[in-house]
Parts: structure tokens; sequence; C-alpha cells
């Protein structure tokens, strides 16, 4: 692998891009936002896609099967970067991206026009609807896996040394400049059919009613199919670009590897810097991200009950805030190096998410921390009676008066504490005093009382925050709430803006594009795309909100070490030698 220095070398002032370079870095970026939008387009509307395609089953079922639905399409992301980072190192770059980009926007395309599983189960074949969004949002992850180590690649080997860092930053703002993309259409689509279409009421099996904004009902497709106008401009964008210097200079060479696969991960000289970018740069690198943009949305809409328009609103404002940090420090890595700014993130992260969380709670919904704070909530019950809810086929029913119990409370956001009992004791529910057993035919509705008259808040709770339209942010509440947002997504800018430079730096360009995307995919793809379910997994366990953290800071803590151990410092290698 090159390991080449420009150390010795005399050092110039940057100078400023070159017209070509501007449009590299605008084509590649600007076909990596798009496709960034189709894929986050789920994770944005998991709530109302699940409703929509999981019907079938329980609502705490439901949510982990649509979080589930959603890290499908992560984890097969590295077997994409295996498929595409091979293409990529033998037959060229643009080609892949043309591949890429077509297979997301279609796919994308396509979600928009499927039925939902009401639909179809009229005609006896209701299933055929979540097994058709899981496959396509397994071929939006086939082609992310191919998207991201293409243009990272692409731009840095046209930077000029000693801006690498600055140059493939821009690359990385495309992940949340496509994630705000889908939140700005989601909101304008979602404040112009609720204003311009009624509600729709339905009855269910059961006698009871539900009632659907016309976006629930059907306006959320409309954001998806949109997706086809960008596919249109991102494959123009695409043809226009040309083959890398680097990779055109390797092919008239003769140079570039025939077998990419077994050269990046069937040799441990090389396999092993796979190995090590996984374990001490992505991993930490993807826990960090998705818990400041993906895991702060679910937590305030599922943990703290904010509605989704506000949540949406209070997400966008603090990636409008943050963005910058990916230039800043990218172009900060090529002078201090990207270690220091990297693990540097994951640190601060797992040292300051519990306190950040809990003010974030504090501050969205008061009356929710403060019943957290002083309502004791116990669950006494025989723990071998006590299922783990994670249900990721959403066929198993959690029918145990234990289950009972503590789903009932995960609703409501309520922390509790379990004390056991002896085999075959009822499981009863104790709140502020007050016991409740399981086995009550009233159980389900005088919990949920006990707990408003307790001081739990009710279903119109007028602290919760709240904005009534995109600009509706300037009161002391939403302002912190905002800027506790800004502050995680700091930490993403932090981990995520030298990050492709320091993969690309670490690899030949002969395997650079399969040996950088795999370890980013599977870091990407696995530890931080299975974050939401497993986080709230973990909550729904425990009794405890803030629970489901210790995942991302254990993670984070891990890739500090190893990282710091193990990873060398790139900045300074000469990538085409």
């Amino acid at each position: 692998m090159a390991t080449a220095t420009a150390v010795g070398q005399a050092v110039t002032a940057p100078r400023p891009m070159s017209r070509e370079e501007k449009r590299v870095i605008l084509a590649s970026s600007l076909g990596t936002v798009f496709e960034w939008y189709d894929f986050y387009l789920y994770g944005s509307l998991a709530a109302v896609i699940g409703a929509q395609f999981f019907s079938a089953y329980p609502e705490a079922t439901r949510n982990i099967f649509a979080l589930l639905a959603f890290a499908a399409g992560f984890l097969v992301r590295p077997f994409g970067a295996l498929v595409f980072g091979r293409l990529g190192d033998m037959v060229g770059r643009k080609h892949t991206f043309l591949i890429t980009i077509l297979i997301m926007g279609l796919s994308t395309f396509c979600v928009g026009l499927l039925p939902s599983y009401g639909t179809l189960s009229a005609y006896g074949i209701g299933w055929l609807a979540p097994v058709t969004l899981l496959a396509l949002r397994m071929l939006q992850g086939l082609a992310l896996g191919g998207e991201y180590g293409g243009a990272a690649v692409y731009v840095a080997e046209h930077a000029p040394p000693g801006r690498r860092g600055f140059y493939t930053a821009f690359i990385q703002t495309t992940a949340t400049l496509g994630l705000l993309l889908s939140l700005i259409i989601i909101l304008s689509t979602q404040g112009y059919v609720n204003a311009a279409f009624p509600a729709t009421v339905t009855q269910n099996p059961d006698g009871t009613t539900t009632t659907l904004t016309a976006f629930q009902a059907w306006g959320w497709r409309i954001p998806f199919l949109v997706s086809v106008v960008l596919l249109a401009i991102s494959v123009w964008i695409r043809l226009q670009m040309q083959e890398s210097p680097a990779f055109k200079k390797m092919k008239e060479e003769g140079t570039h590897s025939k077998a990419p696969l077994s050269e990046a991960f069937g040799q441990w000289r090389n396999a092993k810097w796979a190995l090590l970018a996984l374990l001490g740069l992505t991993a930490g690198q993807a826990v960090v991200w998705y818990t400041g943009q993906f895991y702060a949305l679910f937590f305030l809409q599922s943990i703290l009950k904010v509605d989704q328009f506000t949540a949406n609103v209070l997400i966008a404002w603090s990636l409008i805030l943050g963005t910058g940090g990916f230039l800043f420090f990218g172009a900060l890595s090529d002078k201090i190096g990207r270690k220091p700014i990297i693990l540097g993130g994951c640190l601060i992260a797992a040292m300051t998410y519990f306190p950040l969380f809990k003010v974030l709670t504090a501050n969205a919904n008061p009356k929710l921390y403060a019943a957290q704070s002083n309502v004791e909530v116990v669950v006494r019950t025989n723990p071998n009676d006590c299922s783990f809810q994670f249900n990721p086929v959403g066929t198993a029913k959690f029918t145990k008066e234990c289950d009972v119990a503590k789903a009932l409370l995960a609703r409501n956001a309520v922390n509790y504490r379990t004390e056991a009992v002896p085999a075959g004791t009822p499981t009863v529910v104790t709140v502020a005093g007050k016991e409740f057993p399981v086995s009550d035919p009233a159980f389900a509705k005088a919990v949920p009382a006990a707990l408003t008259e307790a001081g739990y808040p009710g279903a119109n709770n007028p602290d919760i925050v709240k904005a009534s339209n995109p600009i509706d942010i300037f009161s002391g509440q939403k302002l912190l709430v905002i800027a506790i947002l800004t502050i995680l997504v700091l930490y993403v800018t932090m981990v995520y803006g030298p990050i492709a430079a320091a993969l690309v730096e670490l690899f030949p360009t002969r395997i650079r594009y399969t040996s950088m995307s795999l370890p980013y995919h599977i870091g990407n793809g696995w530890f931080g795309g299975l974050l939401p379910a497993t986080a709230f997994a973990m909550v729904a366990q425990t009794g405890d909100i803030y629970y489901g953290l210790w995942y991302p800071i254990v993670i984070a803590l891990m890739t500090f070490v190893i990282g710091l151990l193990f990873v060398p410092e790139t900045k300074d290698r000469d990538i085409l030698a």
C-alpha cells in the first residue's frame, strides 16, 4: 500500500480552487446529495410508512419493524460496496456513478407507487406490500454502498496536496444536505396537503376509528415521486463528468488491479488496514453520526412525544446551523491531522450524550421530564416471565403479564424500575404508591389515568415544544432545543468531515475504491444503521429512556481507543505514489 509522505517537502500556501476542480466537486456533490435525499426519505417518514405497510401488527412491534426496514437498507450497503467497489477499481469511477444513481432513483420512485398493506390485503396478498418495500430498501442500500466510495475517491484524486480534507469535506456535507432537502420537501408537502385536503377517518375491526391527515393517508408519497425529477438532473450531471486522472494514469500504465476484492481483503497486509479503518475510524464515526441526526429525531418523536412536524423543523434548523462544520473540520484536518478531530469527536460525544439528552428532555417536554424524576413507577414481576421485546419480523405476540405491563409503560415514555417477585406471583404495576394488577380488565385504561393524575402529561400537553410553521422558532424553549440539537450535529461534523480523506489516504489507487468502501459501509450500514432499532429495544427493556445511549457511547469509546493506538496519521501521504 502507498506509504510515501510529503515530509520534508516545501510547504506552499493553498491555492484557490480551479474552475475544473469546482466543477468536479459540484458534479460529485450534487449527485450524491440527491442520492442521500432518496435514501433519507424513508428515515424521515418511518413512522408514517410503518402505519401504511406494517398495519397488521401492534403499534410497538410496528415501530420496531419500521425502523428495521429502514435499517435493511444499511445492512446491504457493504454488499453494494463490494460489487460497485470492484467495478469502480476495474472499469472506472464515472461508470459506477451512473449505475448507482439509476438504481437509487428508480427504487425511490417505486416506493411512492407501492400499494399499502390495507390495499393489497383486500386481494389476499397484503404480505406483498412490506416484502416489496423491504426489497426496494435493499436496492437503495446496494446503490448507496457503491456511491459514497466513488464520490470520495473521485474528489480526493482531483484535490491538490494539502487540501484533500477540505475538498472531500464537500462530499461529507452531502449526507446532511440530502437529509435537509428531504425534510424541506416533506415539511412543504405536509403543510400544503393537510391544509388543502380533509383528514380520512377509517373504521377499525374492533369498532374504533382511526383518523389520518391527508399527508399520512397519501401525501407522503409525493416526496418519493418527486425524486424522479432529481434522478433526471443527477443522470445529466453524471454524464458531464470525466474519469479521475489518477485512474486514467493507472489504466494507461496497466497497473490497475485485475482482482481488487482478493487483493484488498485476501492479503493481510491490505486487509488489516480495512479492519483498523472499521474499528478505529468508521464504527465510532457512524454511531455519533446516527445519534446526532436519526436517533435525535426518533427520540423527539417517539420518546418525548413531539409532533412530527415540529420535530422535523427543529432538526432541519440544527442541520442548517451545523452543516458548515463539515468544511471547517475538513480544512482543519489538513493542518492538524485526521485522527485528532475524528477521535476527539468520538470521545467528546461519549462523555456528553447523557447530559445533553437529559437537557433535551427537560426543555422539549418539561412536564414529562418532571414526572420521570418525581413519579415512582414500579413493575413487580417474575423476571423469567419478561421477554426482550425485539421482534424484527412482527409475528411474535407478547402476551405475558410482564410484557403487557412494560409495553404499556414504554408507549407512555414512563421511567420505571423492576422488582423481582417469586414465580407464580401476579404482575403488578405501582404508580405513586397505587397498585394496578395486570390481570385487571381495566388495566390498560387505569394505568394511563393514574400516570396523568400523578403528574405525567396528558394528550393535550400545552408545555411540549411546538412549531406552527418552519420559521416559528423564536422562543426561548425552541431556541434552546435547537441549540442542543446543533451541538449534536457539530459532533457529527467533527467525526464525519475528515473521514473521507482519512479513508482515501489509507489505501493505494489500484484498490482504493474497494478497500475504503467496505469498512465505511459496514461501519455506517451496520453499526450506525442498527442504532435506532437497537436503542429503542434497550429503552423498552429497561424502562430507562436514556439507556439506549449506551450503544453509541460504548462503540465511540471503542473506536477512540483502537484508533488512538493502531491507526496512523495520513494527512501527509502522497496518494498517487
